[in-house]
């Protein structure tokens, strides 16, 4: 993966430490994954994009590590991808993790999986938890159980915003290595949908579209587990034909060939989103988007510059026609500025910063000798709370005073 370019000039980032990051990846794939696995796409591209700004980096994961990290502690020799939606390969990944953990000298842990959050409570360095998918339901209540033993990161603002009550410390938009993403103008005579096969995110939909438009559709998606199945049979099935073709599921490589040749992705999504990564894919591509106004679409696509937002599906067809009139360069160059590793990591580390010199801050009070980040007055809180909202942390609301 060609990183130079994350790289950044020396006043950025040689006046401060180096901090030292314990980042725990879910089970189920290697990192990069060579297929399906989007959360493990965004760990690993995180990963490369610290080490590249001189950041220690310890990797716990499965399988082989693939990424900059410094060091890697493996769980499973091979990830346990057959066994994904069991509970007891993820629950042995956090135990595993929080005993490597206990053992290293780190500023803080940044844990994407489920059951690993439920270890933080007690650990003396802060533990960051993105929130990659659902904030409300049982989900919601989970983070909320969990209160301030984690500090949570939004992906969007629309995620935050469907349960601003929960301990957030900030948003970080996901993002991808632009660079590795092939740029083509002229396309092919398609368009694209790509993605899980589920009803939330509308394949049935996309295609109906895309035929009322009169345009060829193909679709590429994960497609092995009975959910997925059921609906791809009921809905997908039926509705192919010499106008709307399935060619199974995508890995990096064709994943970026589809996307480049791509007129347009349709994403005609039926539930809040917290991101959808296959939108600033196919834009870094100069493909645009035409997607329906849910969860964070209004924040990725810049609507009539990068592809279109509908609120109505009788739009779909119409938006997919005048999507091909869009510059291929306004999309790349949207994603470039937007969505790329330099501005992923960038996040990240403020907010890393933040949590680290705050806690270290309070361990320079004599009050907190008697319990380790645990403030004993009022003016401790106060001095560290003045600490956070010096801190920028993305356009969000200020971030609660704790008591």
């Amino acid at each position: 993966m060609a990183l130079e370019h994350l790289m950044p000039t020396a006043p950025e980032w040689t006046n401060q430490r180096p901090l030292r990051i314990a980042m725990v990846a879910p089970p189920w794939f290697e990192l990069p994954p060579v297929g399906y696995g989007g959360i493990e796409s965004v760990v690993a591209d995180l990963v490369d994009a610290l080490v590249a700004r001189g950041h220690e980096v310890t990797l716990v994961g499965a399988g082989r590590n693939g990424t900059r990290a410094q060091r890697f502690v493996q769980v499973f020799p091979e990830p346990p991808s057959q066994r994904l939606g069991e509970a007891m390969p993820e629950v042995l990944h956090a135990a595993a993790a929080a005993r490597a953990i206990e053992g290293l000298d780190v500023d803080l842990v940044h844990d994407h999986c489920c059951a690993g959050p439920l270890l933080a409570r007690g650990r003396r360095t802060p533990t960051v938890v993105t929130a990659h998918g659902p904030v409300t339901g049982e989900v919601g209540d989970y983070y909320r159980y969990l209160g301030d033993s984690i500090e949570l990161v939004a992906i969007s603002d629309a995620q935050r915003r469907l349960n601003p009550d929960l301990n957030w410390v900030g948003r970080v938009h996901n993002a991808i290595d632009v660079g590795t993403f092939p740029y083509r103008e002229d396309k092919d005579d398609y368009v694209l949908f790509l993605g899980r096969f589920n009803p939330d995110k509308g394949a049935h939909l996309a295609i109906d579209a895309a035929r009322r438009a009169g345009r060829r559709i193909v679709l590429a998606g994960k497609l092995n587990e009975a959910a997925e199945k059921a609906y791809f049979e009921a809905e997908i099935r039926p509705r192919l034909g010499r106008d709307a073709e399935y060619v199974g599921e995508a890995d990096a490589t064709t994943k970026r060939e589809l996307f480049s040749g791509a007129r347009c992705l349709v994403f005609p999504i039926q539930w809040e989103e917290p991101f959808g990564m296959v939108m600033i894919e196919a834009m870094a591509c100069g493909t645009p988007v035409v997607a329906t106004r849910r969860g964070s679409v209004p924040e990725v696509v810049a609507d009539g510059e990068t592809g279109y937002v509908v609120d109505d599906l009788e739009d779909l067809p119409a938006r997919i026609v005048a999507a091909e009139e869009l510059s291929p360069a306004a999309c790349r160059r949207h994603v470039r500025d937007h969505f790329d590793l330099p501005v992923l990591a960038e996040g990240y580390e403020r907010v890393y910063r933040t949590l680290v010199e705050g806690r270290e801050l309070l361990d320079e009070l004599p009050e907190a000798s008697a319990g380790r980040g645990v403030p004993a007055t009022p003016a401790a809180i106060t001095e560290t709370d003045e600490l956070v909202r010096r801190t920028d942390l993305g356009d969000l609301p200020e971030r609660p005073t704790r008591s």
